[in-house]
């Protein structure tokens, strides 16, 4: 507690609460503030002995041990001694971006990690009370996870809907969108919920009335019971887009919304949004991600039915690419050419998944060196690196309802 007097007043008190690590009271937490006027108050600084060696400097000027980091404990204060971690101590967990968590943060049902690893089900508890279980998921995100009610057969306006599968495996994928233009599939795109489509820049031109969206198609030339046709409202490209280095190559679509309704399609269990991420910290080079589309094979010829192939994120892709590789670009495929996008597969999603089983569109393909060629991996437009732009076209409510 703190007393202060000033000349001809009554004394007043006030609790100032600190934690050890800041370097004046302005930095602690006051309570029962009153107004000072012009009155003086005193204050107090924290400062270190002159000529102390320093193992570990702080970002907020605080000394601690090397042995006190990377060891899940925030002996700093402001958490600085537990990034940027390459290894852990002390029976710590550290996250794939880096950060160092206390074991006792592993499984106890609050995310603490970007991609949510340590409420993974390899590490949390069996304890019912923290184990973080698919329907808990479900029932707090509207993105990223796919609808299993799709596998259901369902009557919509006297129609049966399948969901279709091939082998075992989804060859429907339900963010994928087909965007058609003079009445071929032009483009890939995905969408992110409400009346929004994302795709590549390059695929798009001013004029909306050119374009459709299809959703929930398999057949490229072939519609099914459960697609959905939506006519596109508006075009946004970004505005530093550059077509000749392909730069800024990102676009939305604001589609029709159906007459006196909110929405652009009738509820259909086929559809589902993917998350759209908020850092570009969120997936590390090597993390295994998927992408779709009709584009060609390696035959050369388009696919008939929607592909999809497994690919690994590359990082230092400059290296590749030297001069054309600019910021807001990423790379991901195989180094021997094995998988690659390729032409007729534009705008579409790479989808990349957290350690909790949420799908983030990761990347919208863009360009690369031919299809399939070694060291020439697929080059796609960082959606986390256009996160503001996103937010500032499609609102702030948007973004966060299907990212909750």
């Amino acid at each position: 507690f703190f007393i202060f007097q000033t000349e001809g007043e009554e004394e007043e008190t006030f609790c100032v609460r600190c934690q050890g690590y800041e370097n004046s009271l302005a930095e602690c937490v006051i309570y029962d503030k009153v107004n000072v006027d012009n009155r003086d108050v005193a204050t107090a600084t924290c400062v270190q002995t002159p000529g102390e060696e320093c193992d570990f400097s702080c970002v907020n000027g605080k000394c601690v041990s090397l042995s006190q980091t990377c060891d899940g404990v925030d002996d700093c204060g402001d958490r600085s001694d537990e990034m940027c971690c390459k290894s852990k101590t002390n029976g710590a967990f550290r996250c794939s971006t880096g950060v160092c968590l206390h074991r006792e943060a592993v499984g106890d049902g609050q995310v603490d990690c970007l991609d949510g690893q340590d409420e993974s089900k390899t590490h949390t508890s069996t304890d019912n009370k923290t184990k973080v279980t698919r329907a808990h998921l479900e029932s707090r995100l509207n993105c990223g996870v796919r609808n299993a009610d799709a596998d259901a057969v369902e009557e919509r306006g006297g129609r049966s809907r399948f969901k279709r599968v091939v082998g075992g495996v989804p060859t429907q994928i339900q963010w994928q969108v087909a965007i058609e233009m003079n009445r071929r599939v032009h483009c890939g795109g995905a969408y992110i919920g409400g009346c929004w489509v994302i795709t590549a820049a390059h695929c798009i031109g001013p004029n909306p009335d050119a374009f459709l969206v299809k959703f929930s198609l398999w057949q490229r030339t072939r519609s099914q019971s459960s697609t959905d046709i939506v006519p596109v409202q508006s075009v946004h490209i970004h505005p530093n887009y550059n077509p000749v280095t392909r730069e800024n190559d990102i676009a939305l679509l604001e589609l029709d919304k159906l007459p006196l309704r909110e929405e652009c399609f009738e509820s259909n269990s086929a559809i589902s949004p993917i998350c759209v991420p908020w850092t570009t910290r969120l997936f590390q080079p090597n993390h295994t991600c998927t992408i779709s589309g009709w584009g060609q094979t390696a035959g050369g010829v388009k696919s008939q039915v929607l592909q999809w192939a497994k690919v690994s994120l590359i990082e230092d892709c400059q290296k590749f690419y030297n001069d054309s590789f600019k910021p807001g670009m990423i790379c991901a495929g195989d180094l021997d050419g094995s998988v690659d996008a390729c032409e007729g597969d534009d705008g579409g999603p790479l989808v990349c998944e957290d350690a909790v089983g949420v799908s983030y569109l990761w990347g919208i393909i863009s360009w690369g060196r031919g299809c399939g060629r070694p060291r020439s991996p697929g080059v796609y437009t960082q959606v986390a690196h256009y996160f503001e732009w996103i937010r500032l076209i499609t609102g702030w409510p948007a973004v966060t309802k299907y990212n909750s």
